[in-house]
């Protein structure tokens, strides 16, 4: 029997804004795998489907989210186990959670699909030739690497295979090592930084360009210089340093050849524009350099993502009255932030903003609905910011975003897991590593000057990097320049990504997050808040940190170092693939 490509309405082949793929119908047929690869606008299809799978709410869309937290900055609001999101942000998963198991799911379909269209658009006739097949291939290349790359991360070694699965006898595979992974990873961005288009000839961020595959290639190669965790001992380990250093190099290489590109830069209009544009479905490459796209389709919740919803301050859904769709749409506000990072953020003497960051990543109101005026109202004292001193990541507004959303709770607001901001950090990061930490501290203070903050030198670094100013962290040692790069380079990711999903992985490759949780246990478990902090004089009467914690942040008891820097294979996947062996990741 020949093998079939099958698009599902509604769950495969739709329309996500991308330039060079403007298609209006969704087929819902079967197409014979040997004829269908027959035509351009065919190939474009069938990378169109890879795209899809990744803006589903069963990965980008919402299930994702919680696999960035807890980290020592945000966490997902309530312990109370769930089976789901609240459980994977606070450590008490296990191999049965449904939100795990999507983001597998949908991963190697994506994967899957990515096969498919690198392996048929490749002997399509002419395919030499075409540059505009070529590209195409660029772009599937560059979604296999970033899928791959999710499935490193989150899980290790895992099957793999550059290979689509033609029937169901093939679908069972064992563990690669991961490193034969990460190799294809940058055998593919090295394709695609090759045949993608430059920066200034796409036309939406929602394609990625040149510079998105160099970006990604250097978050590779730095990933793989740092630590993760070892399936056969459980412990982390880490490349030698001959290695490391070759990946160090690697990185410099490409951001030196990022560079001469001449494009890419931090966004015109300051820090903030950079976020009302994703909600303002503004596509500007130039900093964000590639966007995971999510567009309501005709007003159906289809690849409708949710991070307007779950990420930013608290909105009150309008009520039924007739007109609310003019209003602003409803936001859950599920992972809220810990209150004492508004304090570590560089103010002004007078209390006021200094670092443009602090008031942008962090947001101490709520927006409560008036029934009577059917008004939307900012608050500051409602209970759910008073009481529970619940404060939001601020990246993600309703009220930045335009009204009437087909359904309140979804929006078409993208995601950008690649930021030009990211890209000058990352190079920092690699020449601090290779002896340079002159250039580090140079482009770091790039990030810094956008946002307004005082440039980091050796003379002001203790009362920029030390307590009091943030708490002090015992675990990088800060005795020479290089150290002292380390502890800002920790603090300025923070405060430049955070809720961004870079955070937690951050400290798993630097061999840190344990400590780094523990340290943020502390912290709340001492943290007083004040009237300053908009809290009423009986919440502050009767407030015990530790006790608030119990309700609230509970990462750093929870976390088992050698168990939660991987998440479990699902069970479901252990169960059906024999070439398992039954075996999950280490203390699952």
């Amino acid at each position: 029997m020949k093998n079939r490509i099958k698009y599902m309405l509604g769950a495969s082949l739709m329309v996500v804004g991308l330039a060079s793929c403007d298609l209006t119908e969704k087929p819902s047929s079967y197409y014979e795998m040997d004829t269908y690869f027959n035509t351009v606008e065919k190939a474009k299809m069938a990378v169109i489907g890879i795209y899809d799978c990744l803006e589903t709410g069963n990965y980008y869309g919402q299930d994702i989210m919680p696999f960035s937290g807890s980290d020592d900055m945000f966490m997902l609001r309530g312990v109370a186990s769930d089976g789901t999101r609240r459980d994977i942000s606070h450590y008490q998963y296990d191999a049965s959670n449904t939100w795990i198991a999507s983001v597998w799911e949908y991963a190697y379909q994506g994967l899957d699909r990515a096969n498919l269209a690198i392996t048929n658009i490749e002997a399509m006739p002419g395919y030499a030739e075409s540059e505009e097949l070529q590209e195409l291939v660029g772009q599937a290349r560059f979604l296999r690497a970033f899928i791959a790359f999710d499935l490193v991360r989150f899980w290790g070694d895992v099957p793999f295979s550059t290979k689509y699965t033609g029937s169901y006898d093939e679908v069972a595979k064992p563990r690669t090592d991961r490193e034969k992974i990460y190799d294809q990873m940058i055998e593919d961005l090295n394709f695609a930084k090759t045949h993608l288009k430059v920066g200034s000839d796409v036309a939406s961020s929602e394609v990625p360009c040149r510079g998105a595959a160099r970006a990604l290639l250097m978050r590779v190669y730095l990933q793989r210089a740092g630590y993760s965790l070892n399936r056969a001992t459980a412990k982390l380990t880490r490349p030698d340093d001959a290695a490391r250093k070759t990946y160090f190099e690697a990185v410099i290489k490409e951001w030196e050849t990022f560079k001469t590109e001449g494009y890419h830069n931090f966004g015109n209009g300051g820090y903030e524009q950079v976020f009302k544009n994703y909600s303002q479905l503004i596509l500007d490459n130039k900093e964000s350099l590639w966007e995971v796209a999510f567009e309501p389709n005709q007003g159906q919740k289809d690849n409708a993502g949710y991070w307007a919803t779950y990420n930013g301050p608290m909105v009150d859904a309008p009520g039924s009255n007739p007109g609310t769709s003019n209003y602003m749409g409803r936001a859950n506000a599920f992972f809220v932030v810990l209150p004492y990072w508004k304090s570590f953020y560089e103010s002004n003497a007078d209390g006021s903003e200094k670092d443009v960051r602090r008031d942008v990543n962090f947001v101490d109101y709520a927006y409560v609905w008036n029934k009577k005026k059917s008004v939307h109202e900012k608050s500051y004292t409602s209970n759910a910011i008073a009481k529970n001193v619940n404060r939001f990541p601020g990246k993600w507004r309703r009220e930045w975003m335009a009204p009437g959303f087909a359904d309140p709770n979804i929006t078409g607001v993208n995601f950008c897991p690649l930021r030009y901001a990211d890209v000058v950090l990352m190079a920092a990061e690699a020449y601090n590593e290779t002896n340079n930490t002159s250039e580090a501290w140079n482009l770091l203070n790039q990030v810094r000057k956008r946002a307004n903050a005082t440039p980091i030198t050796s003379d002001n670094y203790a009362s920029l990097e030390k307590a009091p100013k943030v708490y002090d962290l015992p675990f990088i040692a800060d005795g020479d320049e290089a150290g002292k790069f380390r502890t800002a380079l920790y603090w300025e990711r923070a405060f430049e990504l955070c809720y961004e999903g870079q955070r937690k992985y951050d400290l798993i490759r630097w061999g840190i997050l344990k400590e780094s949780l523990e340290a943020a246990q502390a912290h709340i478990e001492s943290w007083i808040p004040t009237a300053a902090d908009n809290v009423n004089d009986k919440t502050l009467k009767s407030w015990n940190p530790v006790e608030w914690a119990k309700s609230n942040y509970v990462a750093g008891h929870n976390f088992k170092t050698g168990k939660h820097e991987l998440y479990p294979i699902p069970l479901a996947e252990i169960q059906s693939n024999a070439e398992l062996n039954g075996e999950n990741n280490p203390g699952f």
